[in-house]
């Protein structure tokens, strides 16, 4: 084919412009729910983000804000960025087809070029419409950008291949390791493709042998591990040396180890290039081997490829010095290198074991001392911290603690450990996945025969395959390329995020009669059909690369290694426990990549296959043709069923939703939130689009660890620092984490006098030198000597005593600051003082006066206005905008929100209101879009407390919907095999439920006619 490089760079735009057009068609207009709005707040405020940090993404980010028009426009901006990263990562991807097939045909007949130009297109443009790539690419997260790098970095070694005899070759070695560097300020994932790299580097180089491409891929892990595991921690744990010696050893200021460390840095590898290229330069002139040019090439080449990696690693200083300026995001403040290293290690999320560890119900080692057994603990390496300044002393750095694990009996331990996790839903999960039976141990704890059963190393590998291999990879694989059941999250559900093909008597086969389906499941909007047709064009593509004599096995090496490292080896090493609380499928959108690589190569299988008796050129060139066109069919299939549940050009529910967290508070208020839903949005908010400014989000969660408290100490914005009088001594860390109460006073106690107590140096004070709380008797003075009574516990989280530190400061100032728990905040942390809870929207505010019924009450006045006034809902109303699953938890919550208003209303005897918060939740929250449940039953029966007749019949339309889709999910549940019922009980369980309810109501309410509909139906089906 004549100018088939022009062709293959034009096809390549083409496809480009294809993928660009449609992720800036469908990206969110604001942020997302989970991490983005935190992404997109510290790229906007180059604030600090959570460990271990994306400094090159947030700076990335930045730079694209300044092409908002104004703060509404930053998020849409950053979503922006990430549809143009993921569309060029379809551009490398087509060229990376085009590269690959070229080693196995040529392009020198028109036929061919036009069918490695199909080929390019038909992969790129699967994976431009596949379910995980397309939910990254319309939103303001990291994995567009990190599929970004690692398109770029596979397509460079292929460009590299292509040159590799070349002069100056090296140079595409160079930028890769540099792209590589600047990738570890997104994400680390793009490392993974450095075994995949090494190998083209080996084919290209040496002879083949199977003895070579092992020691190759040996050599490629040793490089992987030596960056993650040597450069990334390795650099600030040799700044740290630094900085201890110079610090504490010589009495320097703080960051001169820092200093003196980086110069010397820099030094070494100026001279290790300086002195390689002299070397280099001067063999032939001296009478040296060529043997000698290649090793002092490679010396050269090697120290540029570490210096450009530490070059582009060099974006974390950027969280240091964003750290130092105290920023209001600033996780974990690294702001300095022993912080850093902290951060980097993500040591606050905890260690799993990988190649041997414990089982979830391993015991402790216990060891003898004096009259007591105590936990054998193995301890690690010291953790420092700038010691608090005392005035005429010399900066040092102060232990603050040890880094220590637990250690476990010998007898629970085994190799591969998959289940080991003692969290209660984990282990019954544990039990569930993998059909535990155990086996029996006998051990001696504490001087005591005791006898339990350990999972046996065959189910331990039970439930690596069953759950983390099919259920957390395999299925999401399927997912992309067989079709998708719906966009519930799924614990192993039959009705819930399987995978499916639309092919009916495999699918029936699998989950059930597919046709019986509940509307609500059937009309899903991520329900999305691809008949195996991606799946079938990939294993074509796998067997016709495996067939190729010439370099086929070479191609298929390469390209599986990719596939392999970006899928199945990250399952080994995340080792995830069950019930995760998001589908993870974006952590493996690098091996899905590489599976459409596959997809590619099929249409140049079939048209070889095609016309493999002929020579005629006419015939070739239509096989080519028509082979590209039918092929094209599958993506166009993959758009149609996809665009729908990847459109979310209309959603604004992140960022009002987050809004209606702040609107609930009152100035200067405080608001206690937990999970990063309603976090990350109340964050955005404020840095972005600076909404409730003057309000102080406090994450609860966070309020366990030093810094974070440190932080909420300073003022920001308009918002007045938190009313925590303790000092950094008081909570530093190891300092007051966990607190025990010994009941000696057996009296109340004002909590203000309890931590004075707590917090004195006086020895008295102390059990056995540590720190007690002295009552389980604790209150806060409430109004006129009342006493708020904490909920007594055995002992106290830091972040629990902070709660109560806050609420006594401001029962000092006569409860004037306004202090609220989100409602989405679990009663764990509620200290027992729901009787003093005041809902006022997404908010209960603690008060100092207690409610008559010790439960929560309702302040109408205030609700009532900002529910109806004050709140959005994100377009909600808008006929078919896709509604995913979290963002109808999200949808419900607010529903459930106007019940409880429209409840308490009608209580007060404002039914003219309470008809109004009714019809205008149905208005904000159709059912069309958020399909009626349990609340809206419970809406029905305050319909039918107004008693007119028009009040009646939205009950009952109402309650005939919530019934028609209970008894549509029990009919469905009936025709299903004992074995998907089991599958299914969770959800009949429910509907059930639901269902018995809707009934009382209608039977309460003299409803005959709904209830003779419906009744038979439950007696029929939920008794089974």
């Amino acid at each position: 084919m004549k100018n088939f490089k022009l062709w293959n760079v034009v096809c390549g735009w083409i496809v480009f412009t294809i993928a660009a057009a449609t992720y800036l068609m469908t990206i969110e207009p604001t942020a997302s729910f989970w991490d983005c709005g935190e992404f997109i707040a510290s790229a906007h405020k180059l604030d600090v983000g959570h460990p271990p940090g994306a400094p090159f993404f947030m700076m990335m980010g930045h730079f694209f804000s300044l092409f908002a028009s104004d703060n509404s426009h930053v998020a849409m901006c950053v979503n922006a960025m990430s549809a143009l990263a993921s569309a060029f990562c379809i551009l490398f991807l087509f060229w990376t087809i085009t590269a690959l097939g070229r080693k196995l045909v040529q392009p020198d007949m028109l036929s061919r070029g036009i069918a490695l130009l199909g080929a390019g297109a038909v992969g790129a443009l699967a994976y431009t419409f596949s379910d995980t790539f397309w939910f990254s690419a319309v939103e303001g997260e990291v994995y567009a950008s990190s599929s970004l790098f690692t398109a770029v970095v596979f397509w460079l070694i292929l460009k590299w291949d292509e040159h590799a005899d070349e002069e100056g070759s090296d140079k595409w070695l160079i930028l890769i390791a540099y792209l590589m560097g600047l990738s570890i300020g997104v994400h680390l994932l793009n490392l993974l493709t450095i075994p995949a790299i090494v190998l083209v580097y080996y084919f290209r180089r040496y002879d083949f042998s199977w003895k070579g491409v092992i020691n190759a891929f040996l050599i490629s892990c040793v490089i992987l591990v030596a960056i993650l595991y040597g450069i990334i921690p390795g650099v600030p744990t040799i700044i740290g040396w630094f900085e201890l010696l110079f610090v504490n050893g010589l009495g320097c200021p703080f960051n001169t180890g820092l200093a003196v460390c980086l110069v010397l840095m820099v030094a070494v590898l100026v001279w290790g290039i300086w002195y390689s290229y002299k070397k280099l330069s001067t063999i032939g002139t001296d009478g040296t081997s060529s043997t000698n040019k290649n090793l002092w090439r490679w010396i050269n080449t090697g120290v540029l490829m570490v210096s450009v990696i530490l070059i582009g690693y060099s974006s974390y200083a950027c969280l240091v010095i964003r750290s130092n300026a105290d920023t209001p995001m600033d996780q974990n403040s690294p702001d300095n290198v022993f912080s850093l290293k902290y951060y980097l290690n993500r040591e606050q999320y905890g260690d799993r074991p990988l190649f041997y560890g414990q089982t979830y119900n391993a015991p402790v080692k216990l060891k003898i001392q004096g009259n007591m057994c105590i936990p054998v603990e193995k301890v690690g390496h010291a953790q420092y911290a700038p010691a608090p300044k005392v005035e005429g002393q010399k900066d040092r750095y102060a232990i603050t603690g040890y880094k220590t694990s637990y250690e476990y009996m010998d007898q629970f331990m085994m190799l591969f450990p998959r289940m080991y996790s003692a969290q209660g839903s984990h282990v019954s999960a544990y039990k569930q996945w993998a059909n535990v039976k155990g086996r029996r141990v006998r051990y001696d704890y504490c001087g005591q025969q005791k006898t339990d059963y350990c999972p046996t190393f065959g189910e331990n590998l039970r439930f690596f395959f069953r759950y983390q291999v099919n259920f957390m990879y395999w299925r999401y694989f399927m997912w992309n390329f067989s079709g998708r059941q719906n966009d519930l999250q799924s614990y192993g559900d039959l009705s819930k995020g399987n995978w499916i093909t639309g092919i009916p008597f495999i699918d029936n086969a699998m989950l059930g009669d597919q046709d019986a389906l509940p509307t609500e499941l059937k009309e899903n909007k991520g329900h999305n059909v691809y008949y195996m047709l991606p799946l079938i064009l990939g294993i074509i593509g796998i067997i016709w690369q495996l067939s190729k004599k010439q370099g086929g096995g070479q191609n298929f090496t390469i390209t599986f290694l990719l596939f392999f490292l970006t899928g199945l080896a990250i399952v080994l090493y995340l080792n995830q426990t069950p019930y995760q609380p998001r589908e993870r499928d974006y952590a493996y959108a690098g091996s899905f990549y590489a599976f459409c690589i596959w997809i590619g190569f099929a249409v140049l299988a079939i048209y070889e296959w095609l016309t493999k008796k002929t020579d005629n050129k006419a015939i070739h060139t239509a096989a080519a043709v028509v082979v590209t066109v039918v092929c094209l069919l599958v993506p166009v299939q993959m758009a149609s069923q996809n665009w729908d549940d990847h459109d979310r050009s209309q959603r604004y529910s992140c960022r009002d939703f987050g809004a209606n967290y702040l609107k609930s508070c009152e100035k200067d208020g405080i608001i206690f939130s937990n999970g990063d839903n309603d976090t990350f949005p109340l964050w955005y908010n404020q840095e972005v689009e600076e909404v409730g400014s003057d309000l102080r989000v406090c994450n609860l969660s966070y309020l366990q660890t030093d810094w974070y408290i440190a932080q909420m100490k300073r003022p920001y914005y308009e918002s007045s620092a938190l009313p925590i009088s303790w000092e950094y001594k008081d909570f530093m860390p190891g300092t007051n984490e966990v607190v025990w109460v010994e009941n000696k006073l057996n009296a109340p106690l004002e909590v203000g006098k309890a931590f004075d107590f707590l917090r004195s140096d006086d020895p008295r004070t102390k059990r056995d030198g540590e720190n007690y709380i002295p009552s389980n008797q604790l209150y806060i003075e409430g109004l006129n000597g009342e006493h708020i009574n904490i909920k007594s516990a055995r002992r106290y989280t830091r972040s629990e005593m902070m709660i109560m530190e806050m609420l006594s400061q401001i029962s000092k100032s006569n409860w004037e600051r306004p202090i609220y728990f989100a409602v989405t905040v679990g009663n764990d942390y509620y200290l027992g003082l729901e009787p003093y809870f005041e809902l006022t929207g997404l908010a209960y505010r603690i008060t100092p006066i207690r409610s008559s019924n010790g439960q929560p009450r309702v302040n109408t006045e205030i609700m009532y206005d900002n529910m109806m006034h004050k709140f959005a809902y994100g377009n909600m109303n808008i006929p078919g905008i896709y509604i995913d699953e979290n963002l109808m938890r999200m949808c419900r919550t607010h529903r459930m929100m106007f019940m409880e208003l429209a409840e308490a209303l009608i209580r007060e005897g404002k039914r003219d209101q309470c008809r109004e918060v009714l019809d205008y939740a149905e208005q904000m929250l159709p059912g069309y879009n958020v399909p009626y449940d349990y609340t809206s039953a419970s809406m029905a029966s305050l319909y039918y407390m107004l008693g007119t007749d028009e009040d009646k019949t939205k009950a009952n339309a109402l309650l005939d919907n919530v019934a028609n889709n209970c008894c549509e999910y029990l009919q469905w549940g009936a025709q299903l095999d004992k074995r998907q019922r089991a599958a299914a009980q969770s959800t009949l369980g429910h509907q059930s439920a639901v269902l018995g309810y809707t009934l009382q109501l209608l039977e309460r309410h003299h409803q005959d006619e709904l209830l003779d509909k419906y009744y038979p139906i439950y007696s029929q089906y939920a008794s089974r």
